[in-house]
């Protein structure tokens, strides 16, 4: 009986290491598109020592709760028709469709991205404190207060109107019952 729960418990390792071997990447390239985009290329082993392509494109969500992901799998017998396909399609846009767009435009502004980026110039989120701006807020907040302040009244200390009589008089006659019922 001993021995049963050991070759259980080994078997259970074992399949667990190969689902974690299965996810880990034998290569990986990450390519930065932007701010919010990534593309990540990761070579993948299969039990039967093959190896297939992993290409996802993770891109941060706009209310920065996560990130959303697209894969695709690709796989040995495919990478020539896949890369010869996907040359052409990137071809026909560049020269076709649009030929006079500087295409480069978008490496030089990703590597001034990742010079600056470098520099920790993104590490303080906080735009620089503008002096005069914040004068001019503190003065709107404190004219906003002046305005708010509760301001004292000057009530005489007799008035000619006997408000207490009023709520004395017997004038009016008296309530019945079916005066008092809504």
């Amino acid at each position: 009986m001993y021995w049963a729960f050991i070759v259980l418990h080994v078997t259970k390792n074992q399949s667990i290491v190969d689902d974690r071997r299965k996810f880990e990447s034998v290569f990986s390239k990450k390519v930065r598109a932007g701010k919010r985009r990534t593309y990540f290329f990761d070579v993948r082993q299969t039990r039967g020592e093959d190896y297939y392509l992993t290409i996802t494109e993770s891109t941060r969500r706009f209310n920065s709760d996560g990130y959303e992901r697209h894969k695709i799998f690709l796989y040995k017998e495919d990478f020539n028709r896949f890369l010869t396909g996907m040359i052409e399609t990137i071809d026909h846009i560049k020269t076709e469709l649009m030929p006079d767009y500087d295409y480069d435009e978008y490496t030089r502004r990703h590597e001034e991205y990742e010079a600056r980026r470098a520099a920790g110039e993104f590490d303080n989120p906080r735009p620089p404190v503008d002096k005069e701006a914040t004068e001019a807020k503190a003065e709107v907040e404190e004219t906003i207060a002046e305005v708010n302040a509760p301001q004292e009244m000057d009530v005489p200390e007799e008035t000619d109107f006997p408000i207490d009589d009023i709520a004395s008089s017997d004038d009016s006659e008296p309530l019945d019952e079916d005066d008092m019922k809504w």
